[in-house]
């Protein structure tokens, strides 16, 4: 009897992570690289110039989190508002899907801080060490006192731009004025000292070494994109059916005779892809939308005297339909954008009307655990209390503190009667006793009583402010 074959032990490989061979991007120019630089402008004179703008005495935007006041233009926030913080990333989150559904990835493309920051270093390597092919015959030859010198400006010029990318975002938590006048004192504190270093070699590792690592490998969204893509979502796409076959050929060839297509197979539109991939072969993850493969195929269309648009931004069944602009129109509210919008629109309306009715004040209560309850002059019950006042104005406001519900019950603030001025954006503790007469305390009887803090900002003659009031619930205790 034939014995049985020993199984196969054949053992695959996988990889999570492919090192890849570096990839030397090709500079292009058109409509596309205009739209990507004059966001890179945009984005980078709002980030950098807005730490210096003054505004009302301070900083227009400053996250002071030794005070605890975050300030925005005229907005003055607390840690107790950070429902706004979490509306603004539920904001965020849903733009982000609805833009995704309808045109793609135009953030990665066009206003992510990776595709802006590795454009400016790329830039910056394109004027100290040249063009692709000089770049590539560069890092292939030996060291020299020139390659010293171009590798060497080009890594000080990307350093000092990340630590000044470092600087400034340590600026909007600490007053950027204070920090470059510490900067030439060499007195940074610790913690600003780590936030600007790490941030700042961050900014130069992720831009200027490892570029598309970062979107391939690190950034989650290339990973779960898909799962808001359909076949109505607006990507960049290779039309086939026009350009294959594939294969060079002289400008006055006769296509139909040469049986080809309008892709000349140049290769350019894999050498000026950021991340390495031919966008010929479909719909890839790596793709981040940058467009620079349509600009660049574009000109070559031009030299070729052949249509635009061989490579363009199209759907894939626009793509696989030949639907043209107002067919894919007639397909953009479909019922993922439709709801993605109506959550979008909801959460902005509901963060512009809590903003619009915001109080600009704030009333803390607790009470003094030190003395519950004790029995005063003239019979009297008096109960102490702890009371917080936010001011969330950056003017001078007085406030008077009141008590409802207890009748005959007066307020006492530490010796005055009801009255207290807390400074612009301040947080101001104060001493609240809470006193009843002795025939009210008889008819309320021993034990634990509701009522309120009602606390007034008086009007302001300065201003246009008029009053308001908040009431704070708490309870008085009668002892027995």
């Amino acid at each position: 009897m034939r014995a049985p074959e020993p199984a196969s032990t054949t053992e695959a490989v996988v990889h999570f992570y492919k090192s890849d061979t570096r990839i030397y991007a090709r500079a292009v120019s058109g409509w596309f690289a205009g739209w990507r630089w004059s966001l890179v402008w945009f984005t980078q004179i709002l980030f950098y110039g807005l730490a210096w703008l003054p505004w009302n005495g301070r900083q227009a935007v400053l996250f002071d989190l030794g005070v605890r006041r975050f300030y925005i233009f005229d907005l003055v926030l607390y840690p107790q508002d950070f429902i706004y913080l979490t509306a603004l990333l539920i904001i965020s989150a849903f733009a982000l899907f609805l833009f995704t559904a309808v045109a793609g990835r135009l953030w990665c493309g066009y206003a992510c801080p990776q595709t802006v920051y590795t454009e400016i270093f790329m830039w910056v390597e394109q004027r100290t060490e040249g063009d692709r092919m000089r770049r590539m015959k560069l890092d292939a030859g030996p060291w020299t006192l020139e390659k010293l010198l171009r590798k060497g400006s080009k890594h000080a010029i990307w350093l000092a731009i990340g630590l000044w990318t470092g600087f400034t975002f340590v600026g909007y938590f600490t007053p950027i004025r204070e920090l470059w006048a510490s900067a030439f004192t060499a007195s940074f504190g610790p913690w600003e000292s780590f936030w600007t270093l790490f941030y700042g070699f961050a900014t130069y590792g992720n831009a200027g070494w490892m570029r598309e690592q970062v979107c391939k490998y690190m950034c989650p969204y290339a990973r779960f994109q898909g799962a808001m893509f359909d076949k109505d979502t607006l990507i960049i796409g290779y039309d086939a059916k026009r350009g294959e076959p594939r294969g060079t050929r002289a400008r006055s060839a006769d296509l139909a005779e040469a049986k080809l297509g309008h892709c000349i197979d140049c290769g350019l539109c894999v050498q000026v892809c950021p991340t390495g991939i031919d966008i010929r072969k479909g719909l890839q993850y790596e793709c981040i939308g940058c467009a620079a493969c349509i600009d660049v195929c574009n000109g070559v269309m031009d030299k070729m005297k052949y249509p635009r648009g061989l490579v363009r931004y199209d759907t894939e069944r626009g793509l696989e339909q030949g639907l043209g602009a107002a067919q894919l129109l007639q397909r953009v509210l479909r019922p993922r954008v439709l709801v993605y919008t109506a959550v979008l629109v909801l959460v902005c309306g509901a963060l512009v009307a809590s903003l619009a009715l915001r109080a600009p004040f704030r009333v803390d209560v607790e009470r003094d655990r030190g003395s519950l309850a004790r029995l005063v002059e003239d019979g009297w019950i008096e109960n102490g209390y702890r009371m917080q006042l936010m001011n969330a104005t950056e003017r001078p406001q007085s406030y008077r503190v009141g008590v409802a519900g207890l009748p005959g019950a007066v307020a006492d603030l530490s010796g005055s009667r009801g009255d207290v001025t807390v400074g612009p954006a301040q947080t101001r503790w104060v001493a609240v006793a809470v006193r009843v007469p002795p025939a009210q305390a008889a008819s309320l009887g021993a034990g634990s009583h509701a009522f309120s803090f009602t606390v007034e900002r008086l009007p302001d003659a300065s201003s246009d402010q008029a009053a308001r009031t908040l009431s704070e619930k708490s309870t008085f205790l009668v002892p027995r």
